[in-house]
C-alpha cells in the first residue's frame, strides 16, 4: 500500500488539479504544442506547477509564476529556465540546496530548510497575470503557509510576490495594512506574530542580464535569510 501523502503532498495536487484559469490554461497547453526548437522533443508539463522543498521548512521562496518554457515545461518550480539556473546555485552555495544545478524534477535535487512557491501557479503570456488570475491563486498560498508549520521568513522575489504575500498577511490579520511596507531589494520587516519578510528583485534574466540583480546581491538576500529565520 502506497503511503499516505502529507497535507503538503495533498495539497500540492490539488494545485494541479486546479482549472480556475481558463486563460492560463489555454496558454500552458499552447506552449507545450508549439514549443520552442531547443525543447522539440520535450514533453511539456502543461498545467498548474506544484510548490517543492522541505515541508519542515523554516523559510519560504517566494516567486511570481512558472515560466513559460522553464517550469511549465518540467514541473517544478523555478527549473528549466535562467531565473532557475540563477536561483539554484545561490540556493546551493547557502546550504539551501543539495546541488548547484537543476534541469528536470527527477534530477535528485534536495532542499533543506526551503520551501519554493510562487503567487501564480500556472505560466502567465508574456509573463503578466492579471489581478483576477492571482486572487484566484491566493487561497493556495493561504493554504501552503498554513501547512508550513516551522515558518519563520517569506523571501519574496520581485514586486508581485511582495504584493501577493502582503495580500495574504492583510488577509489573515498580520499587518493591518500596506503603511510602511514598500518592496526594495533588500527591505527587511517583522510582521505581527514574528513571521519576517525580506524583499529581492526576481532573478529574470531581464534583471540578472542587465546588472539590475547580480549574483553577490542575490547571495547576501540568502545570508541573510539563514540569519532571520535563525537557521546558524
Amino acid at each position: 500500500m502506497a503511503p499516505r501523502p502529507t497535507p503538503l503532498q495533498a495539497l500540492n495536487a490539488r494545485i494541479v488539479a486546479c482549472r480556475r484559469c481558463p486563460r492560463l490554461l489555454d496558454h500552458c497547453a499552447r506552449v507545450a504544442q508549439v514549443r520552442k526548437r531547443a525543447w522539440a522533443e520535450f514533453e511539456y508539463w502543461a498545467k498548474p506547477v506544484p510548490s517543492f522543498g522541505d515541508e519542515q521548512a523554516g523559510v519560504l521562496v517566494l516567486g511570481l509564476a512558472p515560466g513559460a518554457h522553464g517550469s511549465n515545461r518540467t514541473g517544478r518550480i523555478f527549473t528549466g529556465d535562467g531565473s532557475g539556473a540563477f536561483l539554484y546555485p545561490v540556493l546551493h552555495e547557502t546550504g539551501f540546496a543539495s546541488q548547484p544545478t537543476t534541469v528536470s524534477r527527477n534530477d535528485g535535487m534536495k532542499l533543506t530548510g526551503v520551501w519554493i512557491s510562487a503567487v501564480v501557479r500556472c505560466a502567465p503570456p508574456a509573463n503578466k497575470p492579471t489581478l483576477e488570475e492571482q486572487r484566484n491563486c491566493a487561497p493556495w498560498l493561504d493554504d501552503e503557509i498554513e501547512l508550513l508549520k516551522n515558518l519563520r521568513l517569506v523571501v519574496c522575489l520581485g514586486r508581485i510576490a511582495f504584493d501577493g504575500f502582503l495580500a495574504h498577511a492583510r488577509g489573515t490579520g498580520m499587518v493591518p495594512s500596506r503603511s510602511g511596507l514598500a518592496f526594495a531589494h533588500g527591505a527587511e520587516f517583522t510582521l505581527a506574530g514574528g513571521l519576517k519578510i525580506i524583499a529581492s528583485y526576481h532573478p529574470s534574466q531581464q534583471n540578472t542580464n542587465t546588472g539590475k540583480l547580480t549574483r553577490a546581491m542575490f547571495l547576501r538576500i540568502f545570508q541573510r535569510a539563514r540569519v532571520l529565520a535563525e537557521l546558524d
